[in-house]
């Protein structure tokens, strides 16, 4: 029978699996109260209390959030080279702990924002100066960073507290993704109702201090459930094994080698922490990398130099990131698309009549509440009905591969980004017709519900293609760069965010008339022509579905020779040793 050994008379429990759970949903609800709960309603915190330009608002708002989206590659370096996902984790959410304590001091001392004002016609309010600027612009920084180290770590991280060599526990693990992206989006959902109701009717000093105190809690939870995480050890440089792979086939980018894949270099011994859970298998296609791992007489397979000799392991850990690439460049244009909900969308519901009675009315920002409840519903509706139904047709455990996932994602998209330009229409006809044409400020009798298709359209298309894109990169990506994949789903938001930015600048240039007319004018929507840029964000993801299409029937899943683990193994890797009584 098998009893469990005791080291030091104390028995080493096992580490990981679903009670681990609760503190590291707990560390995401924290963090998404925080970073949502500002951004969310960033734009009204910048044109209200700081007094910019829309245009200027709306571009700090997409290079904020693609600042934040880009830094996570910083943090996926550090997690799987040196840190370790846990450290890197902690580590980063002190940083957005101190950048969300200096946004709480610059809302509520007057010297950082400059004086009350009230926009109307006739009006203008001064605008932030120079240091006033500075002060937001250094506590963003510190926000972004801190994001940077945790966003590419605590998806890896959840995945990591399952066995994914065991079938009992593989299927949990895929699970987790939809899961995790629930209990985020419940997160989210506060963070525009409570938060932004607080910001709205309180105080900008209560909107910020309240998210900032949820994330000082949820570090102390995270940290004080390290001794239950099952925690693996960084193997080196992800970056750095890619760039030796490069020059060792650059170098050899002469020598000549036969067809028999056999003689090409293995080590086993050398690739053990980079491929615990499997090792990649030769592939046919990109033949000019394949030169990095032909051994020549100047080559030692026994003490290889890395810079001139790579494992074959090594060589198609590129070759999976090049195939990847094609995929991750489809999403790009998608996020594009999702980030006019937090800037022109929001800007249409506040020229819309908001009032549920004569006592409440809706804030601007709270309208992605719609596209939250709607990601929440596609989540369970997917779980619960989708994935069982499309079982039976396809065989497959998920239902449908994350290719198929990705591709509905960004057909719903493109509807809400189609029915947001018809309801622009329709929003500036009703403007019209009262007499408001001229009076941007004034509230069009118009339902803000109006708006309700395009944001429940984008919170479906989320559930399919940044779902999809996480499974996709943390599944696809080699194994010892499992925080770098998730930061190419960040990396993807970043450029999505920036290419937002470069659409409404180069948008609002050259739309720009000699009667003063624009498609986005800095002071009365009414009279731009918005509609015309929701239809051009169409045409793009159009074409960007059939791109897709194409890349999506030519890719090649990761060809991965998975190392069966025993019983006494799996147990071993989990914490707790068995052992064997005659």
């Amino acid at each position: 029978m098998a009893t469990i050994k005791k080291k030091d008379s104390t028995i080493k429990r096992k580490q990981g699996g679903l009670i681990t759970m609760p503190f590291i949903f707990g560390n995401e609800v924290g963090e998404k109260l925080a970073v949502v709960g500002f951004s969310t309603n960033m734009i009204s915190y910048l044109t209200g209390q700081l007094h910019l330009p829309m245009t200027k608002a709306a571009n700090t708002l997409t290079n904020f959030g693609g600042t934040g989206a880009l830094t996570p590659l910083l943090g996926a370096f550090i997690a799987d080279a040196f840190a370790g996902r846990f450290w890197t984790i902690a580590i980063a959410s002190l940083l957005l702990q101190l950048g969300m304590i200096s946004l709480t001091v610059s809302a509520i001392l007057p010297s950082l924002r400059p004086p009350s004002c009230k926009p109307g016609p006739g009006v203008r309010c001064e605008e932030a100066d120079s240091g006033q600027l500075a002060f937001l612009y250094a506590s963003l920084l510190l926000s972004a960073l801190g994001s940077g180290g945790y966003r590419p770590c605590i998806v890896s991280f959840g995945a990591d507290q399952f066995d994914e060599s065991d079938p009992r526990q593989k299927v949990t693990t895929w699970k987790f993704f939809n899961w995790y992206y629930f209990c985020m989006g419940a997160s989210i959902l506060v963070a525009n109702t409570v938060i932004v109701y607080i910001q709205d009717n309180v105080g900008w000093g209560w909107g910020l201090g309240v998210p900032t105190f949820f994330m000082a809690v949820s570090v102390v939870a995270f940290v004080a459930g390290y001794p239950m995480y099952r925690k693996l050890d960084p193997a080196g440089s992800p970056f750095t094994r890619l760039l030796q792979v490069c020059v060792a086939a650059y170098r050899k980018r002469k020598v000549s080698f036969s067809s028999d894949t056999r003689a090409l270099y293995e080590n086993e011994t050398l690739d053990a922490a980079i491929s615990v859970g499997g090792k990649l298998v030769h592939t046919k296609n990109m033949k000019f990398l394949d030169k990095a791992a032909v051994v020549t007489e100047n080559d030692d397979p026994k003490a290889p130099d890395p810079w001139r000799l790579s494992s074959v392991h090594r060589v198609e850990e590129l070759k999976t990131l090049i195939r990847m690439a094609p995929i991750w460049a489809a999403g790009i244009i998608t996020i594009t698309a999702a980030a006019q909900q937090n800037t022109f969308s929001l800007m249409q519901a506040r020229s819309l009549d908001r009032r549920l009675s004569p006592k409440f009315t809706i804030p601007p920002a709270s309208m992605s509440v719609l596209t939250q409840v709607s990601m929440l519903t596609t989540i369970v509706f997917y779980d619960r009905v989708f994935v069982p139904a499309t079982r039976r047709l396809t065989g497959l455990d998920r239902g449908v591969t994350f290719l198929a996932r990705i591709g509905i994602g960004f057909g719903l998209s493109l509807l809400a980004t189609l029915a947001a330009g018809f309801v622009e229409v329709r929003r500036k006809g009703a403007a019209a017709a009262h007499g408001l044409t001229d009076d941007g400020a004034a509230a069009i009798p118009m339902s803000v519900f109006w708006l309700a298709p395009q944001y429940c359209l984008h919170g479906a298309a989320e559930t399919f293609t940044s779902i999809g894109h996480l499974e996709f990169f943390y599944d696809q990506a080699p194994e010892s760069m499992r925080s770098t994949a998730p930061a190419l789903f960040w990396l993807s938001i970043s450029a999505g965010s920036y290419l937002s930015t470069l659409l409404i600048t180069v948008v609002h240039r050259y739309s720009a008339g000699r009667d003063g007319s624009n498609w986005l004018p800095d002071d009365n929507l009414n009279k731009g022509r918005l509609e015309y840029v929701y239809w051009l964000i169409t045409l793009l993801q159009f074409f960007n579905i059939i791109y897709y299409i194409i890349c999506a029937k030519m890719y090649t899943y990761k060809p991965l020779q998975v190392k069966e683990l025993t019983d006494q193994e799996r147990e071993r890797e989990n914490g707790v040793e068995l052992v064997e009584n005659a």
